[in-house]
């Protein structure tokens, strides 16, 4: 396993700071001094209860600075419906959790662009994907800083470096592409027609075809983004994958490559296991804590640190929180393609 740099940790913020400082000071840096470095993490979807505070981004940032560099903060916009789906709503939630340029010393912006344009195709040779379509950052930025917040997700079973690198810096295209096999099925069991579903679906594709009816999804119209499945108060829909659940892990990890390919010699990374929570910071509402806080991990290589992350952790925990979610082909499939160490 490729250099594992951990500090753990399970105190307040202030010490985890303590922790992250120390982390930075041993890393190996790529950069050079007057280097523009984006800083990419996840400032969280509003009413979101678990997000990182952005004392971490600031600590990252003013290191970044004390060396010459010139650091921004970025995220791209999302497929589903709430606060983080334009432009101009993300940076405003950004700023309503604490990230924003004032605090940060830095500036925050929209990876994709504030139009939602400033992408770029990467060809590749997968099986799934001739090209990538991800934030032309790629282009215009010298070096990269990748943090991000390990957790649960229900769809990858976890969510760290690779989903960072992949749905992280993918274009809502590219989003939707990743997600395009994935459709609700409804459990009339358990549902109790209170609506959610077809408040939070983005295009419409969930509905109720008269008063008295449970509700119906048109998989036409239906763009995979499963918020109608994780925001359902009684678990009564689940994933009905259109291939093989694997598919989904395996595009994640084709895209986090293709980006990998492009910026892995100027690029730093740490995964932070605080607050592991069974969701990802997308949902709003209460998302169970589901381990114990470990501390910080930093490394060269988003494969081998989302392995030790796993192992930190204790795989048991993901596979509680998602079973039947094959998380593991994610780095079965980084090797056969030769993604990481």
């Amino acid at each position: 396993m490729q250099n594992i740099i951990t500090y753990l940790t399970d105190g307040t913020v202030e010490e985890n700071i303590r922790a992250l400082r120390a982390l930075l000071a041993t890393f190996k840096v790529p950069y050079r001094a007057g280097d523009s470095i984006g800083i990419k993490l996840h400032w969280g979807e509003r009413g979101n209860r678990s997000f990182l505070p952005p004392d971490y981004a600031r600590e990252i940032a003013n290191w970044l600075r004390d060396m010459g560099m010139k650091p921004f903060v970025f995220d791209t916009t999302v497929l589903y419906s709430g606060y983080r789906r334009m432009a101009q709503d993300s940076l405003d939630t950004a700023a309503g959790h604490g990230y924003s340029e004032d605090y940060l010393g830095c500036p925050v912006i929209i990876g994709d662009g504030m139009d939602g344009q400033a992408v770029v195709d990467i060809d590749t040779a997968f099986t799934h994907f001739d090209s990538v379509q991800v934030t032309s950052l790629l282009d215009t930025v010298d070096g990269f800083f990748i943090f991000s917040h390990f957790k649960g997700h229900l769809a990858a079973g976890f969510g760290g470096a690779i989903k960072n690198l992949s749905m992280g810096f993918a274009s809502r295209a590219q989003k939707q592409r990743m997600h395009s096999d994935a459709q609700p099925v409804l459990n009339e069991t358990k549902c109790t027609k209170c609506g959610i579903c077809a408040q939070v679906c983005p295009t419409g594709a969930a509905g109720f075809p008269d008063d008295d009816a449970y509700p119906a999804y048109d998989l036409d119209l239906c763009i995979g983004c499963a918020q109608c499945i994780a925001m359902c108060p009684e678990m009564a829909l689940k994933i009905c994958w259109e291939t093989d659940i694997t598919v989904f892990q395996e595009k994640l990890v084709e895209t986090a490559a293709a980006v990998w390919k492009r910026i892995a010699d100027k690029t730093l990374l740490v995964n932070a296991l605080f607050k592991i929570t069974a969701e990802c910071d997308c949902m709003p509402g209460k998302n169970p804590v589901i381990a114990r806080d470990v501390g910080l991990l930093g490394g060269y290589d988003p494969v081998s640190l989302d392995r030790a992350s796993l192992d930190h952790i204790g795989e048991e925990v993901f596979r509680r929180a998602h079973p039947g979610v094959p998380w593991d082909r994610q780095f079965e499939y980084a090797g056969e393609i030769g993604f990481g160490t």
